[in-house]
């Protein structure tokens, strides 16, 4: 748990731009090369399925899911994903408040961000008009693709939500389905409010998807209690495409476990965390803090 102190910044801070591409970086000790053209489609259709390679050369490779067809005003198009070649990488590049939420590789991220020193950076495109679930699964097998491709890899950091892990825990994960998206894409952030006994947890990376990031501003409840209930919360909505309403409720924590027995109202409000965007404001009743 950080002790340092963030001031809260909504006024210079950039909003997330809901529905951009999903960036995944993956981080090396030493330069890699670009995997070959056969190589690389063989390895994306064993995990998306039918491919076509439109461009590859060693700065980039692009490759049409013809399977994944996304829907526009003036037509309809595949999904595309990128991958660039290898460049350098600066790990100081992260700020105190970033790495402050990097919590899958705590006790590792100072060392990755000393010893890598090469990137290559992966990214869907036009992917944004798919529906939320089937860009989930595509991303999430993208990922998969990528850590078989490149066995060098050290960590993937995934810049939408702020999430670091190392190479061997995204190879050696067992989620299945669109779980891999909120495992990898979605980061429960936690914050203690200076000053006093308040707590706030949120998430970030919901609005790639086009839907709501979570918060929860309380006080009196065990926080890991919580941020399994934002991990819950966030895979029933992109499994449900977002069924919850202004004013509406849902089963908040008894006990540790999630219950329909407490109820806790639901809002949709202004992030009260950088970066600015709407969330879904979760309403913990007994245990909530603020005004709302």
């Amino acid at each position: 748990m950080s002790d340092e102190v963030f001031q809260q910044n909504l006024d210079n801070e950039r909003g997330l731009r809901p529905g951009g591409p999903f960036l995944i970086q993956m981080l090396f000790k030493e330069p890699v090369a670009m995997p070959g053209k056969d190589e690389m489609t063989a390895v994306i259709e064993k995990h998306i399925g039918a491919v076509e390679c439109f461009c590859h050369n060693d700065k980039t490779a692009g490759f049409a899911t013809l399977e994944h067809i996304a829907e526009f005003k003036d037509g309809k198009g595949p999904a595309q994903l990128m991958v660039m070649g290898c460049t350098s990488f600066k790990g100081d590049g992260f700020d105190a408040f970033l790495m402050s939420q990097m919590w899958d590789c705590q006790e590792d991220r100072e060392r990755i961000f000393q010893e890598c020193q090469y990137q290559v950076v992966a990214i869907d495109m036009l992917a944004a008009a798919l529906p939320a679930l089937e860009r989930a699964n595509l991303d999430a097998d993208f990922l998969d693709a990528l850590a078989e491709l490149y066995p060098t890899c050290e960590a993937f950091y995934f810049q939408n939500c702020g999430k670091l892990f190392l190479a061997e825990d995204v190879r050696s994960h067992q989620i299945e389905g669109p779980d891999r998206f909120i495992r990898f894409g979605v980061n429960v952030r936690f914050f203690n409010i200076q000053g006093t006994k308040d707590m706030l947890i949120d998430t970030v990376g919901m609005s790639t998807l086009f839907l709501p990031d979570l918060q929860y501003h309380f006080h009196g409840m065990n926080p890991n209690w919580v941020v399994n209930h934002a991990y819950n919360v966030a895979s029933y909505i992109l499994a449900n495409d977002n069924p919850v309403e202004d004013g509406e409720t849902m089963d908040g924590i008894m006990d540790g476990q999630i219950s329909w027995r407490v109820q806790w109202k639901c809002q949709y409000e202004d992030a009260l965390i950088q970066p600015p965007r709407e969330v879904l404001d979760i309403n913990m009743g007994k245990y909530a803090s603020g005004g709302r």
